[in-house]
């Protein structure tokens, strides 16, 4: 693994370079499907905005992770090239993502479901960064004939592990396009669904990856990125149910008859 490209005296990290290429992924997606629902939006400026905001909120929240590290080391603890947690970039992503929707006058629900094919393979490019810089993203060791090791990488690693990066990416281009079959003009869903969609198929697929990754288990025999993401599909199903009830109620209220009283 190549975790920095040096050119001369300046070193570039590989992880920031992918990040990038996952920025570009994601507002191409973005940008395509506000031209099919005829939105005029800036996709460059919404997708970059979340995108700062999202490892921000990834770093932060990996950082409070260890707080003990923090205390003991609190400049090195936050610029340090590794570690950032996928929920807090998720969390803060979707509260830029808000904020943009209600500047637009698109609405901060609807702007969510139009994002969620673009978030989810902007993530699964962005995971290549881990597999390229070998930060600690990976698997167990494995006997599997796809089997990597990461000797120079920022954790590195002599054994054959699972390339989960590279499951993940598999996983999240497959929601993309899911999600982008869904979300199409002529099958419109109730506001709020394909959000909740989202957040069931990231949340089920991160709960599954977890279990051959190398983070340690906490809660329950649960690792931390597990817990948040029983959380993320419980948050999804109960938007679902909140947005087709939301709908029907709003159907029954543009159908029932209007009555009138003759005096």
């Amino acid at each position: 693994m190549y975790p920095f490209i040096h050119i001369g005296r300046f070193s570039i990290g590989t992880f920031g370079i992918m990040l990038w290429l996952a920025a570009v992924s994601a507002c191409f997606v973005l940008h395509r499907n506000f031209r099919r629902w005829k939105i005029d939006a800036d996709a460059i400026g919404i997708v970059a905005i979340a995108t700062v905001a999202g490892v921000i909120g990834a770093k932060f929240w990996h950082v409070f992770e260890d707080p003990q590290a923090l205390i003991h080391s609190p400049v090195a603890a936050i610029f340090d090239r590794a570690g950032f947690a996928w929920f807090g970039g998720l969390v803060a992503g979707i509260l830029a993502l808000l904020w943009q929707g209600r500047s637009y006058g698109i609405g901060g629900l609807r702007i969510l479901d139009l994002a969620t094919s673009c978030a989810a393979v902007g993530y699964g490019v962005g995971r290549l960064g881990c597999l390229t810089s070998g930060d600690g993203d990976y698997g167990i060791p494995t006997t599997l004939p796809w089997g990597m090791s990461f000797p120079n990488g920022l954790v590195p690693t002599s054994a054959r592990v699972h390339p989960t990066p590279i499951y993940e990416l598999i996983a999240a281009l497959l929601i993309g396009w899911v999600l982008w079959r869904r979300g199409a003009p002529e099958r419109p869903k109730p506001l709020g669904q394909l959000t909740g969609e989202y957040l069931i198929l990231t949340g089920l697929a991160r709960f599954l990856v977890e279990f051959i990754r190398i983070n340690p288990k906490l809660y329950w025999g649960m690792s931390n990125a597990q817990v948040a993401s029983v959380g993320s599909v419980i948050v999804g199903a109960g938007l679902i149910v909140w947005a087709r009830r939301r709908a029907v109620s709003r159907d029954l209220r543009s159908t029932s008859p209007i009555t009138t009283v003759s005096s």
